[in-house]
């Protein structure tokens, strides 16, 4: 049993304090005094400095650099985030020490009307502002109209409730661990709409030289969940992905020698997609996610995500 309190640094979104405090359960299961610290951040600031309608596309850094300065100060011992959220390469002065359990990777189809994408009437109103859910969708439906929902989960789903938009799509384990799960009118299967890359996992990182720390969160590290999102970032990494790229990529253990990954780069109207499919065995997972990034540039030629801006 540690002596001193744990020190977790997170934003206070209702999601990320659902996410520590799912954490710091996990942690005072094992004997051990947490303590909780509630950062905000530049990202926090500049939503909150705007109106709901008019919220900017904010670049995802902005959303660490107050909790990683605390974490380098030695403030806090480690910081909770959203796998997704986190760049593929980290600042040298931090590493991921574990990864828990994944939720349910898959986007949700949230509609009050209708039971599915395709469903939909022609001409229907998606609200998203996610690149690469609009570009799946179009290549699906390239009938369907857009509309930006913005806000917190529950800002977007009253917009849908009072008419804003016709459907929205969000994700699966983030309605779950908000107990909004009723709001699920039904999953999207991933063979229908690949999910963003580490989508429903969380990370724990902490600084380089936190060996005590590590050991205290070796026990709630799940290796499955942490060898499959290890290869779809280094998929994310290869492409060199930004957030208004359209990149989608999923790894599954199919058995405990065989892994599958699938990936896929779209162009923001979905009439570009290059996909790929493969499988192989665990330990070259994340080797052979880099041939598939590397297979997929090849086919979309050099000037693919230059063009994107």
């Amino acid at each position: 049993m540690s002596t001193e309190p744990i020190r977790i640094g997170t934003r206070g979104s209702q999601l990320a304090l659902w996410q520590t405090n799912h954490i710091a359960d996990e942690l005072r299961s094992l004997g051990h005094e947490v303590a909780i610290e509630i950062i905000r951040t530049t990202g926090d600031r500049m939503q909150e400095a705007v109106s709901e309608n008019s919220q900017p596309a904010l670049s995802k850094g902005i959303f660490i650099k107050e909790i990683e300065e605390a974490l380098a100060d030695g403030r806090i011992d480690l910081a909770v985030h959203s796998l997704k959220d986190l760049p593929t390469e980290l600042d040298s002065r931090f590493t991921l020490a574990a990864i828990p359990q994944r939720a349910d990777p898959r986007d949700a189809f949230v509609c009050d009307e209708f039971w599915a994408l395709h469903a939909l009437p022609i001409g229907a109103r998606i609200g998203t502002t996610s690149p690469r859910r609009r570009a799946q969708i179009l290549a699906l439906r390239p009938d369907i109209n857009f509309v930006e929902l913005r806000g917190n989960v529950d800002t977007r789903l009253r917009k849908l409730t009072e008419g804003a938009a016709d459907a929205t799509l969000l994700a699966c384990a983030g309605l779950v661990r908000l107990g909004l799960e009723d709001r699920i009118t039904a999953p999207v299967p991933a063979e229908e709409m690949l999910p963003a890359v580490a989508q429903g996992a969380i990370g724990i990182e902490i600084r380089v030289d936190g060996d005590a720390t590590a050991h205290l969160l070796a026990p709630i590290n799940h290796q499955p969940t942490a060898l499959a999102v290890t290869v779809e970032r280094a998929f994310l990494a290869k492409l060199d992905g930004s957030c208004r790229t359209p990149i989608a990529g999923l790894a599954e253990l199919a058995a405990p020698d065989r892994l599958v990954f699938r990936g896929m780069i779209l162009t923001p109207d979905g009439r570009q997609c290059h996909a790929t499919h493969r499988e192989g065995r665990p330990e070259a997972g994340a080797a052979m996610a880099e041939d598939e990034a590397a297979e997929l540039l090849a086919k979309a030629g050099s000037d693919f995500f230059r063009a994107l801006g």
